[in-house]
């Protein structure tokens, strides 16, 4: 089984690497191929940094969005996005800006603006995951969280788990063969390594 950690100058690729293959990954390959990326098995796209610039990235590799939406769309491979990897499977964000993201998953990421008074952005440290219904993979604990901008799902159902920093933060979204976490799972040991297990045995 071949994952595809896609390398488009944006993730923490060798974190995420290597805590796929403590999860039990055999042949996690870190790429920018877009044919390979087309046959895999699974597909993970990491993310670090501005909305904007993840995303004028991962659209100059040719081929890449593309090869992404039809291993997902037609062969319904598992896909998982980390923090602005998730981020990105969103309409738009509006980081310096507004933006168009990759659209899979309606909604908008926008500046985390706390109710409460005297609450920090970004929101930093390890935070209650907290499960909306019965989402796939996912399990009630704590995790690592790093962010300043957050999805704002427009359909609640797409909403897998959420977090708590001065008001709710969404920390799952999911649909179909698709799950994005704003969590870093690779900094989150042993939950973000149960976590990654699960999504390698993933057979939605």
């Amino acid at each position: 089984m071949t994952i595809a950690l896609i390398d488009y100058g944006a993730g923490n690729l060798h974190s995420v690497h290597n805590a796929l293959r403590k999860a039990g990954a055999q042949d996690v390959v870190i790429t920018a191929d877009a044919d390979l990326v087309h046959r895999a098995d699974r597909i993970v796209l990491p993310g670090v940094g501005a909305f904007r610039a993840c995303r004028d990235a991962l659209v100059a590799i040719p081929g890449m969005v593309e090869a992404m939406g039809e291993a997902v769309g037609s062969r319904a491979v598992p896909f998982l996005g980390v923090c602005v990897g998730m981020q990105l499977l969103a309409d738009a964000g509006e980081e310096f800006g507004r933006h168009d993201g990759l659209g899979w998953i309606p909604g908008t990421v926008r500046l985390i603006e706390p109710a409460e008074p005297g609450i920090k952005v970004p929101h930093m440290g390890w935070n209650d995951v907290i499960l909306q219904g019965t989402p796939p993979l996912l399990e009630p604990g704590e995790a690592y969280f790093l962010h300043s901008y957050h999805f704002e799902a427009t359909d609640p159902a797409h909403v897998a788990a959420v977090t708590s920093h001065g008001g709710p933060l969404v920390a799952a979204v999911a649909r179909d063969t698709i799950i994005g976490c704003q969590f870093h799972p690779e900094k989150s040991q042993s939950y973000g390594l149960s976590f990654l297990s699960r999504f390698l045995e993933w057979c939605p």
